[in-house]
């Protein structure tokens, strides 16, 4: 298992799901890990679940509270050096029923919320000149999919996030990866149909749905220096599902 120990970690959007799995993950594994979510009381009993030394309040779409944020972080365990950029939202919507305020919300929270929290990072990492961002983006970004037209533009942005950061960082000796995961089994996926859940295992090689834990172990090893020499790769996380 990749060592943490002596790492300081922050996981947006750490309150459920992929989130929360990876601050787990993280903790397990040595790191001092602070996560956050939109509710404070939901952050807080999401830390201690996983074992993380703090739970804050934060909403990304808010360039100053995340930088404020992230400095604080910072400041209170002397470094950071893992940031993974998971707070995201998803709501599906066939292209004649796209909603303005649809299109607002996903991409202020799925793409200028990780743009906010990749720089923030980056500002406090290139004090020690080292660190490992991963940014949350999905299969759906890669190839498409009906009926999400508006979360698959936001999330083809978060994957390009991930390369252009990495391009610009790396004489920091900043990493910066995204993970594409698949179907995988959390709260946004639990309203799928039985046929489309046998239409999605159906379809996987590895004949499952994925695990928030699948996920996050692959994260936990992008951040550590088992991964030393990678950076600006977009990891599919998806059971062989688009082979």
């Amino acid at each position: 298992m990749p060592d943490l120990d002596g790492k300081v970690a922050l996981v947006t959007g750490g309150t459920r799901g992929i989130g929360l799995a990876t601050a787990r993950a993280l903790a397990e594994a040595g790191a001092t890990v602070v996560l956050t979510g939109r509710d404070e009381a939901k952050a807080k009993e999401a830390a201690q679940a996983a074992g993380a030394a703090g739970g804050l309040a934060l909403d990304v779409t808010d360039a100053k509270a995340v930088a404020a944020l992230v400095r604080g972080v910072a400041k209170e365990h002397g470094k950071l050096d893992i940031v993974v950029a998971n707070a995201g939202i998803m709501e599906d919507a066939l292209l004649g029923m796209i909603r303005e305020e649809l299109v607002d919300t996903t991409l202020s929270t799925n793409v200028a919320g990780t743009i906010h929290t990749v720089q923030a990072a980056a500002r406090a990492m290139m004090r020690k000149k080292t660190g490992a961002i991963v940014v949350l983006a999905s299969i759906v970004g890669e190839y498409g999919s009906a009926g999400q037209t508006v979360y698959a533009a936001s999330k083809a942005a978060v994957a390009n996030i991930a390369r252009s950061a990495a391009k610009e960082l790396g004489r920091s000796g900043i990493r910066v990866n995204a993970v594409a995961p698949g179907v995988i089994e959390t709260e946004l996926t639990a309203g799928l149909s039985e046929d489309a859940r046998a239409s999605n295992i159906g379809s996987t090689p590895l004949g499952r749905l994925g695990t928030p834990e699948d996920v996050a172990n692959a994260i936990k090893f992008l951040v550590s220096d088992d991964a030393a020499f990678i950076t600006g790769q977009v990891l599919g996380i998806d059971g062989g599902l688009v082979l």
